[in-house]
């Protein structure tokens, strides 16, 4: 396994015997905020400020003073200083101004809840780098990117916020974020419930960790949205292993798949045949995660319902080998080719070089460790089991560190979270992610909401003429929990609200 594609580990897939890379999964979670190949152009520009914080480097350690520069962003049209709030956008694996793009939903909602908006650029991500150019290095300037550590960031933002800016300082936070943002949201709550009064967490597979959900929950949930999207779908996808390798296998079978699917790079070899099935699995993945119910530009120029889109090219599983690759084609260029400017297709497109990839591979090595398998019955993929051995191998190969696959749970509780208050889990069915989530309510005020008709993190996005009753709802509920999260805060000072 090259350095270049462990660069773009965020989980590795491993099969017995000898390890093989099969990054569809936690590697998107990372892909859906990295894609180099995006260039969000808002359709109203939005006004923000840019800023800077120093922060210790080492926040539980005293050995060191140092410190970095970590950005962030404001928005303050809407807020009010007189019973007025503050959204707390919880930065994750990516450039902050790209998240402040792209979290539409805490736009919307601004005026209603009077609020100031701060976008809290990661430590290690976009600018925000601890030791500038020298920041993944090696494993020792690596030590200080953990979760943890980031959440320590926010705390102390906050605290600064309110004590710089008039009128911010009796003001109630609440914390929201997606993905692994909806992660740090949720652990945020329940580490400092002093510094925010609630969190949305969207999106956020808190429990795909250790053995609190099956391994393989997430890749039979892609199948389930390829299964329902179209007839004979998924087996037409599952089928297709066996027939590129069976093409493969032929004198002239490597040229052939080059010609058939339009590759950049002709396959030369069995491991250029894997790397391909890694591409068109990561493909699946990410579509099942950005399955909008309108056009978008997430991770590529995407059609309404993709899935869909995609399906109608395979809707015949016992075609011969040859045409269902051909098909296979048709359904990997709604993907890559929407716009019909893509002359051939990269298998290393996703593969991108940004820091984003750097960090979260890092993470993943360390405290973000998800396993994951697939078992060829379940799912529409090839069968991967989950060795910790072997991916701790790689982990050692990159970084010099090996995980520490119980230290999240052992941190944040797992499914002991019934102590904690004030958390919004929200997910759509549609979304892979969701099969780590949290789907049911744990108390009255631990409570989840299900988009049955949402991919990732749909209720985060921008109010869209085309978004369904569902995340409509949704996002009306969430609302009401927050307002009511700030007016219980107001009754706290004996204020009215």
């Amino acid at each position: 396994m090259g350095r270049r594609s462990l660069l773009l580990l965020l989980l590795v897939f491993l099969t017995h015997g000898a390890a093989t890379p099969v990054p569809p999964a936690l590697r998107a979670l990372s892909n859906l905020h990295m894609s180099t190949s995006f260039k969000y152009r808002p359709t109203v520009a939005l006004e923000y400020s840019i800023h800077y914080i120093q922060q210790k480097v080492d926040h539980f350690g005293f050995n060191t003073d140092k410190t970095f520069k970590q950005r962030y962003l404001i928005a303050d049209k809407h807020w009010k200083k007189d019973g007025g709030s503050i959204l707390f956008y919880t930065g994750n694996e990516g450039d902050i101004i790209w998240f402040c793009n792209n979290t539409g939903f805490m736009w919307d909602v601004a005026e209603e809840l009077k609020a100031m908006l701060v976008f809290a650029e990661h430590r290690y991500y976009g600018e925000s780098l601890p030791f500038g150019s020298n920041s993944f290095k090696d494993s020792k300037h690596l030590n200080f990117l953990t979760s943890e550590q980031a959440l320590a960031d926010f705390a102390k933002l906050i605290k600064y916020l309110k004590r710089t800016i008039p009128g911010a300082k009796n003001q109630p936070v609440i914390a929201l974020g997606g993905s692994y943002g909806g992660m740090l949201a949720a652990w945020f709550r329940m580490k400092y419930p002093h510094i925010v009064v609630g969190a949305l967490a969207s999106s956020a597979p808190i429990w795909q960790f250790e053995n609190i959900v099956p391994c393989g929950v997430f890749m039979k949930a892609v199948t389930t949205d390829f299964r329902k999207s179209g007839p004979n779908c998924s087996e037409s996808i599952h089928r297709s292993w066996d027939a590129i390798s069976r093409l493969a296998k032929k004198g002239t079978g490597l040229r052939w798949l080059s010609e058939a699917l339009h590759l950049c790079t002709p396959l030369t070899n069995s491991q250029d045949v894997q790397h391909l099935k890694d591409w068109i699995s990561e493909t699946w993945v990410n579509l099942a995660m950005v399955d909008y119910p309108y056009e978008s530009n997430f991770l590529q120029p995407l059609p309404a319902w993709p899935i869909k889109v995609v399906c109608q090219y395979l809707k015949n599983p016992s075609v011969s080998d040859s045409l269902l690759l051909q098909n296979i084609f048709q359904a990997l260029n709604v993907y890559y080719n929407y716009s019909g400017q893509v002359r051939c297709l990269n298998i290393s497109e996703t593969a991108t070089s940004s820091l984003g990839a750097q960090g979260w591979s890092y993470q993943a090595c360390t405290e973000m460790v998800m396993p994951f398998c697939s078992n060829g019955i379940d799912d529409m993929f090839e069968p991967r089991s989950w060795n910790l051995k072997d991916y701790s191998d790689e982990c050692f190969k990159l970084w010099g560190v090996r995980p520490r696959p119980s230290w999240i749970t052992t941190m944040y509780g797992g499914k002991n979270i019934s102590s904690h208050t004030n958390i919004i889990f929200s997910n759509g069915e549609l979304d892979p992610w969701s099969g780590g989530g949290v789907t049911k309510n744990i108390t009255d005020t631990l409570v989840a909401i299900v988009i049955p008709d949402g991919a990732h993190h749909l209720d985060l996005r921008a109010n869209n003429a085309f978004d369904p009753t569902s995340v409509l709802l949704a996002r009306s509920l969430e609302v009401r929990y927050m307002k009511q999260w700030i007016k219980d805060f107001y009754a706290s000072l004996g204020k009215k609200h």
